[in-house]
C-alpha cells in the first residue's frame, strides 16, 4: 500500500500568558517542506494563532472526503467547479467517559458546470460514496454527518 510520514518538534519555552508553565507550541513538518505551527487548543493553554490537533484531524477528514468526492464525481462524468466546506468537530466525553472527537459535521457546498449536473438524490449518492471510500473516515470512531447543500 503506502506509508505516510511527518515530523513534529517541540522545545521547552515559557508559556506567553502563564510563565509558571510551558508553551504548547510546536512545529509539524510535512512532505514537500511545509511547516505548520501547532499548539494545544486555547482551552488547554494553547496558542490560538496555531492549528490544534483537533483542527488537523477535522481538516484531514474533510480533505479526504473532498478528494474522494472529486474522484467519484469525475468518474461519473460530473464537472466540479468548486468545493467548499466548513466542517465542525465536537470534543465531548465518549461512552468511556474520556474526551474524544465524537462527532464531525461536514458541510460541503459543491458547484458543478457542464451539461451533466446531479440532482439532490445523485448528490447524496456522491457524498455517500465519498464517505464510504474515504481512508480517514475508516480510521476514526467519530460519527460523521454530511450536510450537503
Amino acid at each position: 500500500m503506502s506509508q505516510h510520514h511527518t515530523a513534529i518538534a517541540w522545545q521547552r519555552a515559557p508559556h506567553a500568558a502563564e510563565p509558571g508553565t510551558y508553551s504548547r507550541n510546536h512545529l509539524a513538518s510535512l512532505a514537500g517542506g511545509q511547516t505548520v505551527a501547532v499548539s494545544a487548543s486555547p482551552e488547554y493553554k494553547g496558542d490560538p494563532a496555531c492549528a490544534d490537533p483537533e483542527q488537523l484531524l477535522l481538516t484531514a477528514l474533510a480533505s479526504c472526503h473532498m478528494l474522494t468526492f472529486l474522484a467519484i464525481a469525475d468518474v461519473q462524468g460530473y464537472r466540479v467547479e468548486s468545493y467548499r466546506d466548513e466542517p465542525v468537530a465536537h470534543l465531548e466525553k465518549n461512552e468511556a467517559g474520556r474526551l474524544a472527537v465524537t462527532r464531525i459535521e461536514l458541510n460541503p457546498q459543491v458547484a458543478f458546470s457542464g451539461d451533466k449536473r446531479p440532482d439532490a438524490m445523485a448528490l447524496a449518492r456522491l457524498h455517500d460514496g465519498a464517505h464510504r471510500h474515504c481512508f480517514i473516515a475508516h480510521s476514526i470512531t467519530a460519527q460523521v454527518t454530511v450536510n450537503a447543500a
